[in-house]
């Protein structure tokens, strides 16, 4: 089993696993200085699309501002299927509320990852640049040249770094001797950490540039667009970024034609309040709350409800239950890999409903509802362990 190290609790501490110069290995007892909780933290958002249950947001809240990022890359979008390009924008929107609700933004760029954060580490005295850490190898190739990017960049008060997280599944500091089976790792019966709280965040500036949230078929346009045709637009312009024309390009757009697929879509989901929010409306989608509120309805589909939303839940648990535990993942899986919710999150959700269904009690024979079994069983299969 692959795996990697995890830490149990981030408020002061922060892991990283890169040796790169300006990549930190972080132990459990490192803390941020003072001098770099004096600069400004970039959370570069990939695959985790959430407030809640965010290492890297817990621990940028202690810096004096946050800049929130995510950067349309070709080299991840090319990798979604349209459906999930459809859950992605809805999925950024509802981030972007969240973060507004909260006195932060999130920034929208488009290009390659590595130059958007390298001139932004720089254009706002960066101290540090938060990422999740990727086991893919591309993505991790993606990683590395970010890393590269960033070696030249220095702020007031030293190199800027990088530090590379992990949301930590299993309350242990240190995996050692794992089982060759995954049969043999369950009876291990490791503990399972909590989710974290909301942190408060530092306010967003507002004199910066934060960028427009585009429309699918402009997402659609990036990512089919002649690469050598782009490559030749960008190194043409030296001072207007590609983000930028595409943004003008969006917002004139947007007002001569309000009535595109997008913003049918988005008009659909708030008329309808439906938790299957893209086109072939399989899969649960928005923001956190929105996922929450629909796992909520899954775990408790042996139940009555007269919830319209919960109904519609239960109907497509019918339709995709093609074996015990095969609904969680048909319903749920593009949200887990967008990080609209973290495993934990869902591990903590459903023992929850198990201790009310069972009067605080777990027994050790297995959980009371299949629901329940096809969650716990999906997100701890897919934590991942590395030495």
């Amino acid at each position: 089993m692959a795996a990697l190290l995890t830490f149990s609790h981030f408020p002061s501490h922060f892991p990283s696993l890169s040796f790169s110069p300006n990549t930190r290995r972080c132990s459990p007892s490192f803390k941020m200085s003072a001098q770099q909780t004096a600069t400004t933290a970039i959370v570069w958002f990939k695959h985790d699309l959430r407030i809640h249950d965010h290492p890297a947001l817990t621990t940028a809240s202690s810096f004096q501002s946050l800049l929130p990022l995510y950067v349309f890359d070709r080299r991840i979008l090319s990798r979604f299927s349209n459906e999930m390009l459809h859950l992605l924008l809805f999925a950024l929107q509802d981030l972007r509320n969240a973060l507004k609700d909260r006195g932060s933004n999130l920034m929208i760029r488009f290009g390659n990852a590595e130059h958007v954060i390298q001139q932004l580490a720089a254009q706002v005295n960066a101290g540090c640049v938060f990422a999740e850490r990727e086991v893919e190898y591309e993505l991790c190739l993606l990683l590395d040249a970010v890393k590269e990017c960033m070696k030249p960049v220095t702020v007031q008060e030293g190199v800027s770094r990088i530090e590379l997280w992990d949301t930590p599944f299993y309350d242990v500091n240190v995996l050692r001797d794992l089982p060759a089976s995954y049969d043999d790792f369950k009876k291990l019966r490791l503990p399972v950490t909590e989710p974290l709280q909301l942190p408060t965040l530092p306010a967003a500036d507002r004199e910066l540039d934060w960028g427009t949230l585009p429309v699918y078929d402009y997402v659609k346009d990036f990512i089919t667009s002649n690469q050598g045709r782009l490559r030749e637009r960008w190194n043409s312009i030296k001072l207007t970024s590609a983000e930028t024309l595409l943004r003008n390009k969006i917002m004139k757009s947007s007002e001569s034609s309000e009535g595109s697929y997008a913003s049918r879509q988005m008009q659909s989901r708030k008329s309808n309040d439906s938790v299957f929010v893209s086109q072939k409306g399989n899969a649960v989608g928005g923001g956190t709350n929105n996922v929450l509120n629909a796992l909520a309805g899954y775990l408790r589909y042996f139940e009555g409800t007269a919830c319209d939303d919960w109904q519609e839940i239960h109907e497509k648990v019918r339709a995709s239950e093609s074996r015990n535990g095969a609904s969680f993942i048909a319903l749920f899986g593009s949200s887990l890999s967008l990080g609209v919710i973290s495993r934990r999150s869902v591990h903590y959700e459903a023992i929850k409903y198990e201790r009310e269904r069972n009067a605080g009690f777990i027994s050790p024979f297995g959980y009371s509802a299949t629901t329940i079994t096809g969650a716990v069983n999906a997100v701890c299969s897919k934590e991942q362990t590395c030495p």
